[in-house]
């Protein structure tokens, strides 16, 4: 078999998808290093331009002249023909069989308010046709479901290859409290997510208004106005908006937060979460289903659309003695062993091995 990755997401902006993409590849690569290759010939397929990725049993081509999706629906699709295709970040090309397409989540038809008209016409059409054609997987059971009934599909027939987040182990930057005007003792919480109304940050924006004033929260990430259409919240002075940081530097927030606050409305799985607990961060969470999957008991919960629930828990980490943070870090640290990029990848090569 000769697998052909489709490595367009190297030339997009990292959010929780290309997030996703790197690390499978990075996992499938190690994974066919230590145990070979089985007879099957990896190429990961880049766009002219894309950067490559540390790869040791995995060979990187350059591909084509086109960009986007017409690269990736015309040359990729081509070079794809005489083999299996893998697309890892919510597309693929609409024309091949022999392929596994990853599908975060059905966002696009539960608040296509969220995103931009011509987004969603794209995605729905791309998401329907490559759902009669491919194997579809996805991250979660929640989000499974959710495919099954938007796509026409039965779940059983659906991949459940889920995030993990061995991946944030960046050494501390710790020149961020400076950059962010954070002094050495003073308490803030951190959340991590785009301005999106699914994220739902406005309710954490509403919690901190409840807070001792000299409290912070720092939101870390951006929006792209080409996808998402959302609004800038208006928000207190207590509110940092940090824009998109550095690994190391959400390594060093999250170990010095009292907690991160993961508001959300609605996910396919939810990444941040799951990188708090590698990084001894608690974390108090949007009480919805997807999130209850990743989380299970290590997380404090509260209803999404109750900022005075939000503002408690917020109270109780600011005035922790030690306790409650000491048994969150340790559910925490056991909720990380349910996930593991390795055994995702494993779980996407043996469905890409079933759709040769």
């Amino acid at each position: 078999m000769t697998l052909f990755i489709n490595g367009r997401f190297r030339q997009q902006p990292m959010t929780g998808v290309q997030r996703y993409a790197t690390q499978i590849v990075l996992a499938l690569d190690a994974l066919l290093a230590r145990d070979g290759a089985a007879g099957r010939d990896c190429r990961l397929v880049l766009p002219p331009g894309a950067p490559e990725l540390p790869l040791r049993a995995i060979r990187q081509v350059h591909h084509g002249r086109l960009r986007g999706h017409a690269w990736e629906q015309i040359e990729f699709a081509r070079l794809a023909r005489d083999g299996v295709a893998l697309s890892l970040a919510a597309s693929g090309p609409v024309t091949r069989r022999r392929q596994v397409a990853v599908i975060h989540d059905a966002a696009i038809y539960r608040f296509p308010e969220n995103y931009s008209k011509s987004y969603v016409l794209l995605h729905r059409v791309v998401d329907r046709l490559l759902a009669r054609r491919a194997t579809i997987a996805t991250v979660s059971d929640f989000s499974r479901g959710e495919l099954a009934h938007w796509l026409g599909l039965r779940a059983s027939d659906i991949v459940v290859a889920p995030n993990s987040a061995e991946h944030l182990d960046a050494a501390p930057d710790d020149g961020v409290f400076q950059r962010l005007g954070l002094g050495d003792d003073q308490p803030y919480f951190l959340t991590i997510g785009s301005l999106t109304r699914n994220k739902n940050l406005r309710l954490a924006i509403e919690a901190m208004r409840h807070q001792p004033s000299a409290a912070r929260l720092v939101i870390v990430g951006q929006i792209d106005g080409g996808v998402f259409a959302a609004q800038m919240p208006d928000a207190p002075e207590q509110v940092i908006l940090a824009g998109r940081l550095s690994d190391g530097e959400v390594t060093a927030l999250m170990r010095r937060a009292r907690a991160l606050v993961f508001p959300s409305l609605y996910e396919g799985f939810g990444i941040p979460p799951l990188e708090a607990f590698g990084n001894d961060c608690p974390v108090l969470a949007s009480d919805i289903a997807p999130v209850r999957e990743v989380c299970g008991d290590a997380a404090d919960y509260f209803d999404p659309h109750d900022a005075p629930a939000l503002a408690a828990l917020m109270h109780r980490a600011l005035d922790d003695d030690g306790g409650w943070r000491a048994d969150r870090l340790a559910r925490g640290r056991a909720r990380l062993a349910h996930f593991s990029w390795e055994r995702s990848a494993a779980t996407l090569l043996a469905a890409c091995d079933a759709a040769a």
